[in-house]
């Protein structure tokens, strides 16, 4: 595929200005909504051969969330896409100052594997919001979805204003090549940082969407039975591979006892006593993943779980204990059913082994001192998270999702979104008269003045 003439024929039609109406835009993504109707059943179907969803999750995790993006965007879009009027210093008098929002041009929107549909089309309702051009470029390691992606997408866009460019790495070399306006990348830190120095070759604006390691905290005033349930719930969801699951598990040694007897309990209430039997319960994506997920497991301490099914690609809900923090286990992200549980006897020792480690994207804390939650959010950075709950924070449009540091940069999701493909253009209208002398030359005797109104 001729990569640069996909780019420029893109370019040329943004150029043309067709994308820019409000009404073109709204428009779009009603066709693009109605089309995730028509191919519902496909979607699903494709997430269960590439991932094991069930159709609950496929829809509650996935396609739920790109409705709902979908019309928050044709509600607020008008809203969002017009000037806004900002007030003027009085040494500028007469003039007004405005925000004009333009869409960057032709944007490349780099997803994952592990939700395919979502954080390949989430992503793109914003581009088309914003009045952009778009080409994705879906996973490789999720191939069912990323057919009935392009499927779906060439059934009600041209190519020269939407495109899906499947394949793999020589593919996402290729695109990395081109001339975007704007690159939008979810997946791991290490390719983050490929996709940042290409995109530093040429000055392209980015957003990159990372991961890493995000932690727990239980406090010893927290409700044990709920939290477990929920942490369970987060850690288990897509079978781990989740970027804001939770990594590592960090309790008050007070409460450890009691919340892994709870974990047992509530594990079994949610997957049942065989979860590799269970139908709704996911697989992990590859070979190469499972190996990996079962190589971090070697040599440690299992208290929950540690069986799997290699002929299903699926590992159990596995909680480790006695966990030391130099293993490999807590170098990478698992990014899998994978739990490991550290112990802390006060709450300075916990919120030092967090802020010690790169930023990470989501932290979760359960308690109901208010002393601990203020501490915590205070004194420790991380891109969104939760208070006695988790995963749902991004599940909130009014919310932005994204990362600080290492997990991340830029956000998105309702507004946010269509900041992200957007720039915004200051302009001042000035006028003729009257044309105050004060900032011209010659400044002899003006200074007080101009110190008076700069204030």
């Amino acid at each position: 595929m001729d990569f640069k003439q996909l780019v420029e024929n893109q370019r040329e039609y943004f150029r043309s200005g067709a994308t820019l109406p409000v009404a073109f835009r709204k428009s779009q993504l009603v066709k693009l909504k109605n089309a995730i109707k028509e191919n519902e059943r496909v979607l699903l179907d494709a997430l269960r051969a590439d991932l094991g969803k069930s159709d609950f999750e496929g829809y509650a995790t996935e396609i739920g969330m790109v409705y709902h993006e979908i019309s928050t965007a044709i509600k607020n879009i008008e809203k969002w896409a017009a000037p806004r009027r900002v007030r003027m210093p009085l040494m500028h008098y007469p003039s007004r100052g405005r925000i004009i929002p333009e869409p960057f041009g032709v944007a490349l929107i780099i997803s994952p594997w592990n939700y395919p549909v979502q954080l390949s089309l989430n992503p793109l309702v914003s581009a088309i919001a914003a009045g952009n051009c778009a080409v994705i470029k879906p996973s490789a390691y999720s191939p069912g979805v990323s057919q009935a992606l392009a499927d779906l997408i060439e059934g009600i866009f041209p190519r020269k204003y939407i495109a899906v460019v499947q394949g793999g790495r020589q593919e996402n070399s290729a695109l990395l090549d081109q001339e975007f306006d704007k690159i939008f990348f979810t997946g791991s830190p290490a390719v983050g940082r490929v996709v940042m120095e290409a995109a530093s070759r040429r000055l392209i604006p980015v957003t990159l969407e990372l991961g890493g390691k995000s932690p727990v905290i239980v406090d010893r005033s927290a409700n044990l039975t709920v939290a477990a349930r929920r942490i369970l719930w987060g850690k288990t969801v897509n079978s781990g591979q989740t970027c804001v699951a939770p990594d590592y598990l960090l309790v008050d040694r007070r409460v450890k006892d009691g919340l892994l007897n709870s974990m047992k309990v509530e594990l079994k209430r949610l997957w049942g006593a065989k979860p590799l039997k269970n139908k709704e319960y996911p697989k992990i994506i590859n070979q190469k993943h499972f190996e990996r997920i079962l190589g971090l497991m070697k040599d440690e301490d299992i208290f929950l779980g540690g069986g799997y099914d290699e002929k299903s690609l699926k590992i159990e809900p596995t909680i480790l204990t006695g966990v030391n923090p130099g293993s490999p286990v807590m170098q990478e992200e698992i990014f899998g059913p994978v739990l490991p549980v550290l112990v802390y006897d006060n709450l300075d020792d916990a919120i030092s082994f967090i802020v010690s480690r790169p930023k990470p994207l989501a932290l979760y804390l359960f308690t109901r001192d208010k002393s601990v939650e203020r501490r915590v959010l205070s004194e420790v950075s991380f891109g969104g998270g939760c208070v006695n709950d988790t995963l749902v924070h991004l599940a909130n449009s009014k919310l932005p999702f994204g990362g600080v540091g290492a997990s991340g940069m830029g956000r998105y999701h309702g507004k946010y979104g269509f900041d992200a493909f957007t720039h915004e253009k200051s302009v001042v209208n000035r006028g003729y008269f009257p044309d105050i002398a004060l900032r011209y030359p010659p400044y002899g005797g003006k200074s007080w003045l101009v110190k008076l109104l700069l204030k």
